[in-house]
């Protein structure tokens, strides 16, 4: 039987665990916030929370990244989330690790049906998509985290036990020294797919009945392949299911094979069936060493409100989608984003409580979106009946020589940020802007998530005020968390130079206009003449405060 080479481990950072005071003491502790589950989504928003000077308290069961044994898990980080890592001082050291990668090509059987170029509609400061192993995004969290000195970061500590209060939840925690309890205002369930909060609580997550299973293979090969990202709708090399092939950080590649439901995980990861499934993919003479080969399957699910009382859930723990088009471990970083700045603005008392309402009237649907479009990939890459493999035969035949047909070919919608829809706080809806680059009008250069990165406030980006108006609205707008600019003009504010990409991206037009950008570089309203009330209602609109002004 033939042996195969395996790359030495990855040696993982491991911090320690130090007694909480709480072990010591005979009274419980409130947190006005507290993370469980040191994951991408609960890093994120722990990172995001400090940045802004919000200490919150993050446990983790572990006292390391990534899962012990695994490797690459999430490696495809889109352009919205290398955005919010940009703001939270991290994105550099993710690109100079990572894979930035725009370009993709898909096959059917050994026919190239088409490719595609995601730069194409970008605007960003950002690429559309950097691969980079999951661990070693959870590293350079942590690392964000315990720079800023700001989370109590509290390892080898595992929730046993939460429990329903009045005005928060008590927690009890088990750790190496002993058990303690604590309670919390806010409750952030960052654990997962599989949380114990959300069981210990009773919420239905809502699973689908059946499992889609896969096998990893990561691999480093003598001869480097293409630098893009290669999908097979029914790879001939397995059986008629689909692959996908990724670079990632350290010349490791990352191919998932599309496996039965009913197969057998512990057959599909021995060494020798990974190592003839490679060799039938990419020839009988390719050298190779395996970094990791591992089964993985997920079931969808999706809770119906994403707040319950004093509980906040993200990420897996909300939503779990299939991994087609990356938007699972995507969204859990934008879940995060979102609930930050609102978990800072009302601990400052500078947001209304109804504000947090709106991280679910905005998250839920999203992922709603998110699953709807992952579920179609998922029937488009597992026919379910004769009908939907004649639909999918017929598909990518025209493919092949039609443009109009290749939208139909479903390999995974690339993860994108999502539209809100209409909402109180967001009566015309939202949408995302982009990290523009941007000039001052003295020729500085900067961008949006530099602005966005100072402090936690809203961006009104107005063109050419007037100088009477631009000190009207300074005045109505003194005591909230806005920062006022003019695109171009004489109005005495800090002006950025006019630029017709950003008035357009931000869908504003001519003198007066006004566009309200909100800390998570969303836009919350326009307004094509504004004024200095009308800058003042919609601030307030949108950070769910009572106006108190006079027209």
């Amino acid at each position: 039987m033939e042996t195969f080479a395996f790359a030495p481990a990855y040696e993982l950072p491991s911090w320690p665990f130090t007694p909480p005071p709480e072990l010591n003491g005979t009274t419980v502790v409130r947190h006005p916030i507290v993370i469980v589950g040191a994951g991408p989504s609960g890093l994120t928003l722990a990172c995001d929370l400090a940045q802004r000077g919000v200490s919150a308290v993050l446990l983790d069961e572990d006292d390391t990244v990534g899962v012990r044994g695994a490797s690459s898990r999430g490696i495809c980080y889109a352009q919205k989330s290398l955005e919010i890592f940009e703001r939270l001082g991290i994105f550099e050291r993710i690109a100079a690790k990572g894979i930035t990668w725009s370009f993709g090509r898909t096959f059917s059987g050994a026919q190239e049906v088409y490719n595609f170029n995601l730069q194409a509609n970008s605007v960003s400061k950002q690429p559309p998509f950097i691969n980079l192993q999951q661990f070693y995004l959870e590293w350079f969290l942590v690392e964000r985290i315990l720079e800023l000195g700001v989370t109590d970061v509290r390892w080898k500590s595992r929730l046993t036990r939460v429990e329903p209060l009045a005005d928060g939840m008590r927690l009890h925690i088990e750790t190496p020294a002993g058990s303690y309890m604590l309670e919390a205002d806010t409750l952030i369930d960052a654990t997962g797919a599989n949380s114990p909060i959300r069981t210990q609580l009773g919420i239905d997550a809502h699973s689908s009945r059946s499992t889609d299973r896969w096998c990893i293979s990561d691999v480093r090969f003598k001869k480097p392949l293409p630098t893009e990202r290669w999908t097979w709708v029914d790879a001939p090399f397995n059986e008629g299911r689909g692959v996908w092939q990724h670079l990632m950080a350290d010349g490791v590649w990352r191919i998932d094979y599309q496996m039965p439901e009913d197969c057998d995980t512990a057959t599909i990861s021995r060494p020798e069936v990974a190592g003839a499934r490679l060799r039938e993919q990419l020839g009988p003479d390719v050298e190779f060493e395996f970094v990791w080969i591992g089964p993985y399957g997920y079931r969808d699910h999706l809770l119906e409100r994403f707040r319950h009382g004093h509980v906040f859930f993200i990420g897996d723990a909300a939503h779990v989608v299939s991994p087609f088009g990356a938007r699972g471990g995507n969204s859990g970083i934008q879940d995060a984003a979102n609930l930050g700045w609102k978990l800072a603005l009302v601990a400052q008392g500078q947001a209304g409580d109804a504000l947090l309402d709106s991280y679910d009237a905005e998250r839920q649907p999203a992922a709603r979106q998110n699953l709807q479009v992952t579920s179609r990939s998922a029937r488009f890459l597992a026919p379910r009946s004769s009908a939907e493999h004649t639909l999918r035969r017929a598909v990518v035949a025209l493919a092949a020589r039609h443009p109009f047909a290749r939208a139909l070919v479903n390999t995974g919608r690339m993860s994108v940020a999502n539209d809100y829809p209409a909402a109180p706080q967001l009566p015309e809806g939202g949408r995302t802007v982009q990290n523009l680059p941007l000039r001052w009008a003295d020729g500085r250069e900067t961008t949006l998530m530099q602005l966005l990165g100072e402090g936690t406030q809203c961006l009104g980006l107005w063109v050419s005020p007037t100088r009477a108006q631009a000190e009207a609205a300074r005045e109505a707008t003194a005591s909230l968390p806005l920062r006022l600019l003019a695109i171009g003009g004489d109005s005495g504010l800090p002006t950025l130079q006019a630029d017709d990409t950003l008035t357009a991206h931000l869908g504003i037009d001519g003198a007066g206009s006004f566009a309200l950008v909100r800390p998570d570089a969303y836009r919350a309203a326009v307004l094509a003449n504004a004024t200095p009330h009308a800058i003042a209602s919609a601030l307030h609109t949108a950070l769910a405060l009572t106006l108190a002004l006079t027209p």
